[in-house]
This record gives structure tokens, sequence and C-alpha cells, in this order.
């Protein structure tokens, strides 16, 4: 593997690299400064919001020489549980990191896993981002209004997909809309799909009536008019997207998806400094900024203890959330 002497990330290692030898039993020339090896788990199958997300932002720090070639792969089940558990299983290890978000703290609540968010290493909090309410382009929903109409007349007749699991965005956003509309989120017909990849194939082949996701994963196919978006979930429109907010549509109701880095619990101070330094220096790049707008994120980039802080009320938050629902 090629390594990279230069950047945030490999100065702030500089003053970790005997510690970081002695931990990982690598041998270290004066030219060679960089972290042995990197990896980026992702917690939900390729397409989906965490991968699209990972995978910006790791192409950006390999092109940038902030880090080495940074191996990311997919761990797969249970919302992001498994991944969960698996960072769990890596105490100490300092080459790890994971995409995660909003749909991996609910998902610890509602697979009665023991694992949570707030018991690993906070790195960064990146992004939010709006949900869409998403129909195949020759639905006969043309109007957010439509489907509400349909979907009151008769709850279990609409079927709605997400990309995530019970306790994830794309689940609280329809239970949370249809308690604004007057129905019982109880009453909702909702099926899982395990990311977006998953979600599209669903939504293409009309296996649903509607989807509730992350709209940067599906930029392409709405460009291309396969899928129609009837409305966002924001406080403002979403740019380059033709669709109302719920509140202009009548809906009363705004909600935000987010994502952000964990690395296990137990790893040394001085590499979460240089995770940390990394994930900064990604966010200053001019490429950063263009996938910002490319993919309709909105920049909510915070580490330390803001982060943490923000991961304990998610958790509670959520967690209460849930069991209102009779989910947790």
């Amino acid at each position: 593997m090629s390594r990279h002497p230069r950047g945030i990330w490999l100065t702030a290692l500089v003053a970790a690299a005997t510690v970081l030898v002695s931990a990982c039993g690598v041998t270290r020339g004066d030219d060679d400064t960089g972290l042995h090896r990197v990896r980026m788990m992702v917690p939900n199958s390729p397409g989906g919001g965490y991968d699209l997300t990972a995978r910006t932002g790791v192409k950006i720090m390999e092109d940038r020489d902030i880090t080495g070639r940074v191996e990311v792969f997919n761990v797969i089940g249970a919302g992001g549980t498994v991944a969960m558990a698996r960072l769990m299983n890596e105490r100490g290890n300092d080459d790890l990191m994971m995409m995660m978000g909003l749909g991996v703290v609910g998902s610890g609540y509602t697979n009665g896993s023991s694992a949570r968010v707030t018991d690993a290493t906070p790195l960064a909090k990146i992004v939010e981002e709006q949900e869409g309410i998403l129909v195949p382009a020759d639905s006969p929903f043309q109007t957010v209004g439509d489907l509400v109409a349909a979907w009151k007349a008769d709850p279990s007749s609409v079927t709605i997909g997400g990309g995530s699991s019970p306790g994830g965005p794309d689940h609280l956003f329809p239970m949370q809309t249809a308690q604004a509309v007057g129905i019982d989120p109880k009453t909702v017909n909702f099926i899982s799909y395990d990311g977006g990849g998953d979600l599209l194939t669903a939504l293409l082949g009309k296996k649903i009536d509607a989807g509730t996701s992350g709209l940067g994963e599906y930029i392409d196919q709405i460009e291309a008019g396969q899928i129609r978006v009837l409305a966002v979930s924001g406080a403002e429109r979403a740019p380059g997207i033709d669709a109302p907010t719920l509140t202009e549509a009548g809906v009363p109701l705004e909600f935000t998806n987010w994502r952000g880095v964990l690395a296990p619990p137990g790893i040394s101070d001085e590499a979460r400094a240089a995770m940390v330094a990394a994930l900064t220096e990604l966010h200053g790049t001019e490429e950063w900024k263009e996938a910002l707008v490319r993919n309709g994120w909105t920049d909510a980039f915070v580490t330390g203890p803001e982060f943490e802080q923000f991961l304990v009320d998610q958790d509670q938050r959520v967690g209460s959330t849930l069991s209102e629902l009779g989910l947790a």
C-alpha cells in the first residue's frame, strides 16, 4: 500500500507514531508516517445513503492525499445493528471508522441490541439531509395531498417502503407524517428495506406505493424521470428538486436525517485525533463542498464534546419515540 506523508491526518499522526507502531506492530521509515491501514465500514447495502456518503468522502480523502488508500466495506443486517456489534467487537482497533446516522441509533432499540452509539468513540457529525416522499413516475398520486387522501381513507391499503429498519429515519419519517395528518402510526403498512438500493428496486418494480428516503441517493433517477418527489421534509425546498415542503403542502411536519462517523471504543487518543483531523480536512475541501450541493446534503460538521452530547440526546429522543410506538 502506498503512503502519502501529507495533510493534517499525517501531521497529527507524527506525534503518535511511537504509540501506533507499537499498537499495530508496523515498522515505519522516515518517509512513512501514514496509518498502516484505514478501513471505513458501511452499515447497510451498496447504493444506500451511508454507502454514498462514505464512498464520496473516502474518494476525496484519497484523491487529496489526506489519507492513503481506505478500504470501504459493507456489513449488512438489522438496519446497522450487525455493523454496530462488529464495531464494539473491534475495541481498541485504531484502523477502523464507521459511517452511521439516525438509523443506526434506532435499529439498536428495535432489534434489542445492547450496543449503543454512545458506547463507541465519536469522531464527527458531517451532514444532515432532508427526506423525500418518492413515487414511481406513473404513480396515480400526483401530489402529496393525493397520497394523504388515499392513506386516510384506508391506511392499510397504501404500502410505504423505507430504506432503513424500524427506528431508522425512513421509518420514523412516515410514522411522524402519519401522526401529523391524523393517522394512527400503528396502522401504517410499512415495509423495511436494507438500504436505498433495495428500496429503489421496490419502487421501480412497483412493489410499494411510495417510498421515504434521503434524496441524495436518487438524484439520477429523479433527473431521469423514473421517480417523482411528492414532498420534502425540511424547512425549505431542496435545491434542484421540484417538490414542495410538507408544510407548504399542508402537512405540519419538519424532519431531518443526519450522518456521522464513529470509531471503536477504547482506541488511543492519538488515533482519535488523527481520524478527526482527517475528517476536518475533508470537510474543508472544495470537492466536499461540491458534493454537499450535488447530493442535497446540508453541512452539519461538528466534533468533540458537541458531537458526544448530540449522540446522547439523539439516543434518548429516539428511544422515547420508539417506546411510544411500542417498538422499544
